[in-house]
């Protein structure tokens, strides 16, 4: 099964658009492909007509150039005969966007479908799905162009069954800075499931952390899924619903899955090295940082601060999450106290975490920063940098993430997302270091890489 084109696609067509409702599906999705997409699209009504001044074709085996995706979104009883049509153009592939299958008590219509597709080795992404936003490539999304926020191009894959979660991460990928090569809306995943995407991403260049957000699996899909995250050479993100028992009813009644025994479930993912999210924040924290350090440890923390609170904050967290936080020795800590500004040297708390005071330079976080570096006691460096200090520039982040090219040990940093502030984020950012908003998240982020490290 070949699903490049699908992701891929050189020339696509959309079926089932309308000649009078310009807000359609299919509508929404045949314009923004159109107009901002280097895709050829066809426009397939059977009615014929024209649509923004372009040929609309009565049947998509009517069109005269090679189709390499179809999107569906046509009433469910009429997807039978489109998928037929579409196997006899030898189109490559479909997105059928259409509700109104196994979710709605159809589960003769989705076998249907299914049977069709197999039949002919088509592969086909839902039904009841957004489909696929492929960065720079192509938009199966039905949402107005101008009411999206998308993350710029990266390398997190991001697959959920949930379209409405799946826009919504968009929106916080693109908050957190989180690059994205792919996002894909299964639906009902009747054809294309969890599994046979895994194998893809495994294998895509542009990607290096693949995460999902699941709801349920059917029969036999879970164990095919985990394998193939235990062979996958790439992090595996994993926020599974389904956790209670109201969650399960939930997802049984939205893409019709089985959510299963999520403890069992849970320990599985454990055993079988997917590194499991609870919720957003955890998704984001760990597709951040799994993006930017691979196989690297993260169990030793040391923490720069400028504030005793923050650092306080900071530790409680490491340890609420498994991660330690050792005492620098009395020499290294006299190593480093003798390097920073006279100033502070007397005032500055430096057993870990390294309390700069509000008084600190830029130099002095440079210099701690590399002290921690040089430190055989720590593998992973969280720096709490509040902009509001007084003695640092926006210049300060990407000066320390210069400090952390030289070496293997990964660097973290938490500062407030505030556009005032874009400059330090950015500093950090530019230079693929992990920045979250919030304490808890830059904690997260190194118990993601420690998780990772230890399977």
């Amino acid at each position: 099964m070949d699903l490049l084109p699908l992701f891929a696609p050189q020339s696509m067509a959309v079926c089932g658009v309308s000649l009078s409702n310009d807000r359609h599906p299919a509508n929404v999705i045949y314009n923004k492909n159109l107009l901002r997409f280097p895709v050829d699209v066809f426009p397939v009504n059977p009615r014929g007509g024209t649509i923004l001044g372009e040929k609309v074709y009565t049947a998509i085996d009517r069109i005269e150039s090679d189709i390499d995706l179809a999107v569906i979104a046509v009433r469910a009883e009429y997807v039978p005969d489109v998928l037929e049509q579409c196997i006899s153009k030898k189109v490559k592939g479909a997105v059928v966007i259409s509700g109104g299958f196994a979710e709605a008590e159809r589960k003769d219509l989705q076998d249907r479908i299914v049977e069709i597709a197999t039949r002919a080795d088509f592969p086909f992404i839902g039904p009841n799905c957004l489909g696929i936003y492929a960065p720079s490539l192509v938009d199966t999304f039905f949402l107005p162009s101008e009411r999206m926020i998308c993350p710029d191009k990266g390398n997190v894959a991001m697959i959920s069954q949930s379209g409405g979660i799946l826009v919504d991460l968009l929106v916080k990928f693109a908050g957190e800075g989180i690059g994205l090569s792919l996002a894909v809306s299964i639906g009902n995943k009747a054809m294309v499931k969890e599994e046979q995407l895994l194998h893809y991403l495994a294998k895509d260049p542009a990607t290096s952390v693949i995460a999902f957000y699941i709801e349920g699996f059917g029969h036999n899909e879970g164990r095919k899924f985990v394998e193939a995250a235990r062979n996958c050479p790439k992090p595996v993100i994993v926020m599974k619903a389904g956790r209670t028992s109201g969650g399960q009813r939930a997802v049984s009644s939205h893409t019709a899955s089985l959510a299963g025994d999520y403890k069992v479930m849970s320990d599985i993912f454990a055993q079988f090295g997917i590194v499991e999210a609870k919720n957003e924040l955890e998704l984001l924290s760990f597709c951040e940082s799994l993006s930017s350090y691979h196989n690297t440890s993260a169990k030793r923390i040391g923490i720069i601060t400028g504030s005793g609170g923050h650092g306080a904050m900071a530790v409680d967290a490491c340890l609420d999450h498994g991660l330690e936080v050792p005492l620098l020795t009395e020499t290294d800590q006299k190593a480093l106290r003798d390097f920073l500004s006279p100033s502070i040297q007397a005032i500055a708390a430096l057993g870990n975490p390294i309390d700069l005071t509000g008084s600190a330079v830029e130099d002095d976080f440079a210099i701690a920063t590399s002290a921690l570096f040089d430190s055989a006691e720590i593998d992973c460096i969280i720096v709490l940098l509040l902009p509001y200090l007084p003695g640092i520039s926006s210049d300060i982040s990407a000066r320390i993430s210069q400090l952390a090219k030289k070496t293997a040990k990964p660097l973290i940093a938490y500062v407030p997302h505030e556009e005032k502030y874009r400059m330090l984020i950015e500093g950090f950012e530019f230079n693929q270091v992990p920045v979250s908003p919030s304490i808890e998240g830059a904690v997260m982020m190194a118990e993601a890489l420690h998780r990772r490290s230890s399977w």
